[in-house]
């Protein structure tokens, strides 16, 4: 619309330039010319006006559109709803308790693996030591024999 505006303004002015310079060329310089002339000057300066007029609308009808598009823009658009707020929540600590018990059975499964074997190399260890010290006190009851 701006660019409407400047043509419009262009040929007005343009207008009254070829006016001035045909009254001028006509050397008329009676009353009428003069007063002619005044009239060109005066109805180029209204429509000069008029456009100056029409252009500060257009600037001033943009500036308030985009205070408008910004004041829409800073304003906070999103809202919640609880209930799906708090399904969603429940459903994410039902994993995580499920996750979490899994974990625990693999720890308990583990740690019950490694008392066993430590049960059983307990067992073997008590055994031989036990066996050894048996065939270490025959030994020394066999010696205590030979000694008498």
């Amino acid at each position: 619309m701006i660019p409407n505006a400047r043509r419009s303004l262009f040929r007005c002015t343009a207008s009254a330039v070829v006016l001035l310079m045909t009254l001028t060329a006509c050397e008329k310089n009676d009353a009428s010319a003069q007063a002619k002339l005044n009239d060109v000057a005066q109805q180029a300066g209204q429509k000069l006006d008029q456009a100056a007029s029409y252009v500060g609308q257009q600037v001033d009808t943009a500036r308030a559109s985009a205070q408008q598009s910004l004041d829409a823009a800073s304003k906070p658009s999103i809202t919640f709803d609880s209930s799906i707020l708090a399904s969603g929540a429940q459903a994410n600590l039902q994993s995580a308790a499920s996750m979490a018990q899994g974990a625990l059975g693999r720890a308990a499964g583990l740690t019950g693996a490694g008392l066993q074997t430590a049960g059983r190399r307990l067992q073997e260890w008590s055994s031989q030591s036990a066996a050894s010290s048996t065939s270490a006190s025959d030994a020394s009851d066999a010696q205590k024999q030979m000694d008498k």
